[in-house]
C-alpha cells in the first residue's frame, strides 16, 4: 500500500524548486540573489516565465536556457551580465519577451535574436551598448516593443529597423545619437510611439524623416541640441497627438511648422532660445489641450498664436524674462481654458480686454512680473476663477471694484508688492476687509507712505482715509447781500466754480452734522492755478480761478450764514489734513497747510522724539538736583539741647 502512495506522489515530489528561487504553480519562477552565478537547472518542465534579478551571472552561454521548451518570457536584469553567446537563444525559439535591462552589455552578436520569429518584446535599456548591428533585428517581424534607451549608441545604420513592420513602440532616448539618416524609420509603418529624447541631435533637416510613420501619435524629441527644423518635417504626422520639442537650441521655427496636425493634443516648446514666432505657426488643432511655451527669449508673440486652439485647457506662457507685451487679442479664442500661467515674465501692463473671453478660467497666475497697475475691468468676465496670483509685482494700488465680479474667488495672492496706502487704495482696502478669507497670506503690507508702513491692507478703515473726501468749492465776487455755496461730495474729485443768484445760501458741512460715512475735514483737491507767493519752503498754495464755470453736484449739506469776511473773496486752497492759517492779500485768501509727505513726517517724528528725550533728561536732572539738595540740607541740620533740630 505504501509503495502505491509513493508512486502516485513521485511526479509531485520530483517538482522541486531550485535554491534561491521561488516557484509559482510551476509556471513562474523567480530567482534573486548574488549567489546565483548561472541559470539554475532542474526547472519545472512547464515553466513559462523565468525572472533572474540582482544575480551574479556574467555570461549567458549556449546551454543556459536548454530544456525550457515552454518558456515564453525570460528576464535577466540588474546584474553584471556582459556577454551573450551567439547561440544563447537557439534552444528557446518560442520566446515572446526578453528583458536584459540594467546590465553591463557593451556589444551583442549580430544574429543573436535571429531564431526568435515570435518575439514581441525586447528590452535592452540601461546597458552600455555602443551600436546596434544591422542584422541583429533581422527576422523579428512580430516585434512590437523595442527598448534601447539609456545606452551609449552614437549612430544608427539606415536599415537597422528594416523588416520591423509590427513595431509600435521604439525608445532610443538617453543615447548619444547626433544625426538620423533619412531612411532610418522607413519600415516602421505601424509605429505609434517614438522616443528620441536626451540625445545629441542637432538638425531635423529632412522633410521625409518621419514621412513613413502614418500611425505615430507620440513623438518625444526634447533635451537635444536641435538648432534647425525642416519646414515640413512634421507635416506627414496627421495622427500625432503629443509632440515635445523642449530643451533644444531653436531660435526660430519655420512658418506653418505645425500645420496638418489636426489631432495634436499636447505641444511643448519650453527652454528654447526662441527670439520670435511666425504669424502662421499652428494649423487647425481643435483638440489641443496643453501648450507649454516658457523659458524662451521672446519679447512678444503673435496675436493669433492660439487662434486655432479652441479646445485648449492648460497654457503655460511663463518664465520668459524678456516678454514685455501681450497682444490684446491673444487669449480671445480660448473659451475652454481652465489654467493660464503668465508668471515670471517682464510684463508691465495688461490690456483691459486681455482675459475678456476666458469664461472657463479657474486659475490665473500673474506673479513675478513687473505690473504697475491693472485696469478695473480686467477680471470682469472671469466668473468662475477661483485663484488669482499677483504676488511679486510692482503694484502700488488696484481699483476698488477690480474683484467685484469674481464671486467664487477662493485664493488671492497679493504679497511682495509696493502697496502705497493713500486715498487711491481705499476701495481695495474695504474689499479686502470684507473678503479677508480669500487672502492666502494675510501679511499684505503697506510699503508707503512712512506712517502706514507694515500695516496690513485689510486693516485699513475709515479713520485711515480721514482726509480722502473730495470737496467742491464755489467762488463768487463779494456782493452786498450775496452768499456763497460750499459743498462736499465724495463723487466729485475736482473743484467746481459757478455763479449763483442773490437768493442762494452758503452751505458748509458741520462736524456735528456730517453723516457717518463722511469724514471731516474733507480732502480738498484743486484744478486751478497756483499762486506765486509762498511764505515758507515747505508750503504751497493753489488758487481757484473765477473764470471756470460748471454746476456743482447736488449733495446733502447743512446751511449756515458765513461769518468770516475774508472767505467772501477769492479762495486759495491746498491739499492737506488740516488748515493752519489763512492770509488776505489784494483780494485773495490763501489757506496754508502742512505738507504730509514722508520727509516732513520723518522730521516731525524726529523732533518729537528729541523733545521727549530732552524732557526726560531734564526731569531726571531735576530729580538728581533735588536729591543732592536734600542730602546737603540734612548734613547742615543740628540738634539743640531740647532735642530739636536746627541749622
Amino acid at each position: 500500500m505504501l509503495g502505491i502512495i509513493v508512486l502516485l506522489l513521485l511526479p509531485y515530489l520530483a517538482r522541486s524548486c531550485p535554491v534561491h528561487c521561488e516557484c509559482y504553480l510551476d509556471v513562474a519562477v523567480r530567482c534573486v540573489g548574488p549567489k546565483i552565478t548561472d541559470v539554475p537547472g532542474q526547472m519545472p518542465s512547464n515553466m513559462t516565465l523565468l525572472q533572474l534579478n540582482v544575480t551574479n551571472i556574467n555570461v549567458l552561454n549556449k546551454w543556459s536556457l536548454q530544456n525550457m521548451s515552454l518558456l515564453l518570457r525570460f528576464s535577466l536584469i540588474q546584474g553584471p551580465l556582459h556577454t551573450i553567446h551567439p547561440l544563447a537563444f537557439y534552444t528557446t525559439p518560442q520566446l515572446r519577451s526578453i528583458k536584459l535591462s540594467l546590465n553591463k552589455l557593451v556589444a551583442l552578436p549580430g544574429k543573436v535574436f535571429s531564431p526568435l520569429a515570435d518575439l514581441e518584446q525586447l528590452l535592452l535599456d540601461a546597458n552600455r551598448l555602443e551600436s546596434i548591428p544591422s542584422e541583429m533585428l533581422r527576422g523579428l517581424t512580430r516585434l512590437q516593443h523595442l527598448e534601447l534607451s539609456s545606452n551609449q549608441i552614437s549612430r544608427l545604420d539606415p536599415g537597422v529597423f528594416d523588416g520591423l513592420s509590427s513595431l509600435t513602440f521604439l525608445n532610443l532616448g538617453g543615447n548619444l545619437i547626433s544625426a538620423l539618416a533619412p531612411g532610418t524609420f522607413r519600415s516602421l509603418t505601424a509605429l505609434r510611439r517614438l522616443m528620441l529624447y536626451t540625445n545629441r541631435l542637432e538638425v531635423l533637416g529632412d522633410d521625409a524623416l518621419f514621412g513613413h510613420l502614418p500611425e505615430l501619435v507620440d513623438l518625444k524629441i526634447h533635451n537635444n541640441h536641435i538648432t534647425r527644423l525642416a519646414p515640413k518635417v512634421f507635416w506627414s504626422l496627421g495622427k500625432l497627438s503629443s509632440l515635445t520639442l523642449s530643451g533644444n537650441q531653436l531660435q526660430e521655427i519655420p512658418e506653418k511648422s505645425f500645420y496638418h496636425m489636426p489631432q495634436l493634443v499636447k505641444l511643448t516648446l519650453w527652454t528654447n532660445p526662441l527670439r520670435s514666432l511666425p504669424a502662421r505657426l499652428m494649423g487647425h488643432t481643435p483638440f489641443m489641450q496643453e501648450f507649454y511655451l516658457f523659458s524662451t527669449a521672446l519679447a512678444t508673440v503673435p496675436g493669433n498664436l492660439f487662434a486655432n486652439m479652441t479646445g485648449l485647457l492648460r497654457l503655460n506662457l511663463h518664465l520668459n524674462s524678456q516678454l514685455q507685451v501681450l497682444p490684446a487679442e491673444l487669449f480671445h479664442d480660448l473659451p475652454k481654458l481652465k489654467k493660464l500661467s503668465i508668471r515670471g515674465n517682464d510684463l508691465r501692463t495688461l490690456h483691459p480686454d486681455q482675459f475678456f473671453n476666458l469664461a472657463s478660467l479657474s486659475v490665473l497666475n500673474l506673479n513675478d512680473n513687473k505690473l504697475r497697475s491693472l485696469p478695473s475691468t480686467i477680471f470682469q468676465n472671469l466668473k468662475v476663477v477661483s485663484a488669482i496670483d499677483l504676488k511679486k509685482n510692482d503694484l502700488q494700488t488696484l481699483p476698488g471694484e477690480i474683484f467685484h465680479s469674481n464671486g467664487v474667488l477662493a485664493k488671492l495672492s497679493l504679497t511682495d508688492n509696493r502697496w502705497h496706502c493713500d486715498c487711491q487704495i481705499e476701495g481695495l482696502a474695504y474689499w479686502l476687509r470684507a473678503n479677508k478669507q480669500v487672502l492666502d497670506d494675510k501679511a499684505v503690507m503697506c510699503q508707503s507712505p512712512l506712517y502706514q508702513m507694515l500695516r496690513p491692507l485689510w486693516s485699513l478703515g475709515e479713520r485711515d482715509f480721514y482726509a480722502c473726501i473730495p470737496l467742491a468749492v464755489g467762488y463768487f465776487p463779494r456782493q452786498r447781500g450775496s452768499q456763497t455755496k460750499i459743498s462736499t461730495s465724495r463723487q466729485s474729485p475736482a473743484l467746481t466754480t459757478y455763479q449763483p443768484s442773490t437768493s442762494q445760501s452758503m452751505t458748509f458741512p458741520l462736524a456735528s452734522s456730517t453723516p457717518a460715512s463722511t469724514a471731516w475735514p474733507p480732502r480738498i483737491t484743486t484744478t486751478a492755478s497756483t499762486t506765486a507767493s509762498t511764505t515758507a519752503a515747505a508750503t504751497t498754495a493753489t488758487s481757484i480761478s473765477p473764470e471756470a464755470s460748471s454746476a456743482p453736484p447736488s449733495i446733502p449739506s447743512i446751511s449756515m450764514e458765513h461769518h468770516s469776511r475774508p472767505f467772501y473773496d477769492r479762495l486759495v486752497l491746498e491739499q492737506g489734513p488740516e488748515f493752519v492759517h489763512h492770509h488776505h492779500h489784494q483780494g485773495w485768501v490763501s489757506v496754508w497747510t502742512l505738507p504730509l509727505d514722508a520727509a516732513h513726517l520723518g522730521l516731525h517724528m524726529t523732533s518729537h522724539i528729541l523733545l521727549m528725550v530732552t524732557g526726560a533728561l531734564l526731569i531726571f536732572a531735576s530729580m538728581c538736583g533735588m536729591y543732592r539738595l536734600e542730602k546737603v540740607m540734612r548734613e547742615l541740620w543740628v540738634e539743640d539741647k531740647d532735642g530739636r533740630r536746627a541749622l
